[in-house]
């Protein structure tokens, strides 16, 4: 890694990697059309539409029980269950007013609890009513905001578990006063996805900003205390300067990059370290490959497997880096 990340210069995509990301599944077309490509909003929400209808997005709908689950349950320590999946189809960006989104999403909200998949006392609760965990009920509320469901109750709850430092931990219940990459990254996306669902406002708009400075000012993978890089975390393992997609609850580089962008951020010097990481992993072909996958059943493949070139990830650090370069 270079010592002045800043004057380095970032990669632009060249077009047969645009066109290698376009020869692909409607949930990757229709963003790079928006994102890189610029095309017009028409042909955007043509793209977007089949999100639902065809390619992995259908299949993952296919999947979906007559009592509203997928795998079984509402959340489950794999990946195939009702929440991870509302979670995959929020990034592929199905949109919520489609017919299809619209049913899947009322099955879940009608007639999917959180029986036997958290603490007794969740077991009655509702899917969107959520349950204890703060990056549970972080994933819970991104996607059921972004469908347009009320998640009004687990919003007001993550505002006041906010921990002095910015972030957010599952384990502050157990004693803990420092914030987990982890459990802050869900609650930010979280809490991004229902401003946009029912407007800002100053005391959300507050607390999630504090929150977003939580990882500037670690400069989203450094210790506070003593600006050493943090290799891994502590509950999972997991190696941030590794690039997984789907990320599910893990943070690494890219996801809170991903973040920023979505944010609106402008981007300074505290994120051009991060910058530099994911530039310095553009491939000879102008491709980023699926660094790892977090161990855990997928309820449909959406790449190639783990070490390949992967269009996930390479649509995800291509947008950052046009974030990057259009903010300098």
């Amino acid at each position: 890694m270079t010592t002045n990340p800043r004057k380095r210069q970032v990669p632009k995509p060249n077009g047969s990697v645009v066109q290698w990301l376009l020869d692909s599944d409607p949930s990757i077309r229709w963003q790079v059309m928006r994102d890189l490509v610029g095309a017009a909003a028409d042909e955007v929400a043509a793209e977007r539409a089949r999100v639902g209808t065809e390619g992995a997005g259908a299949r993952l709908l296919a999947l979906q029980a007559a009592d509203g689950r997928w795998g079984g349950a509402a959340w489950n320590r794999g990946w195939d269950s009702t929440m991870h999946v509302l979670s995959l189809l929020r990034e592929m960006g199905l949109d919520p007013a489609s017919t299809e989104a619209r049913r899947a999403v009322g099955l879940v909200r009608d007639r999917v609890t959180w029986q036997g998949c958290g603490p007794r006392e969740c077991d009655g609760n509702p899917f969107f009513t959520g349950e204890v965990e703060p990056c549970i009920n972080g994933q819970v509320a991104a996607s059921g905001a972004y469908f347009g469901q009320d998640i009004r109750g687990i919003a007001d709850r993550l505002l006041g578990e906010q921990l002095p430092d910015g972030g957010w931990n599952c384990e502050a219940p157990n004693g803990s006063t420092r914030s987990s990459f982890n459990t802050t990254i869900c609650v930010l996306e979280a809490l991004l996805e229902y401003e946009r669902a029912v407007g800002s406002s100053p005391e959300v708009t507050e607390v999630r900003l504090r929150g977003q400075e939580y990882l500037l000012e670690r400069r989203l993978f450094r210790r506070r205390s003593t600006g050493e890089v943090i290799e891994r975390d502590r509950k999972g393992g997991a190696a941030w300067a590794r690039f997984a997609f789907p990320t599910w609850w893990h943070y690494d580089v890219l996801r809170g990059l991903e973040y920023l962008r979505s944010a609106g951020v402008t981007p300074d010097e505290r994120v051009a370290e991060a910058i530099e990481l994911v530039a310095s992993k553009r491939d000879g072909d102008g491709r980023w490959t699926l660094e790892t996958r977090h161990p855990g059943v997928m309820p449909v493949e959406i790449d190639e497997g783990e070490g390949r070139p992967s269009r996930w990830s390479t649509l995800r650090a291509l947008r950052v880096l046009n974030w990057y370069s259009a903010g300098k």
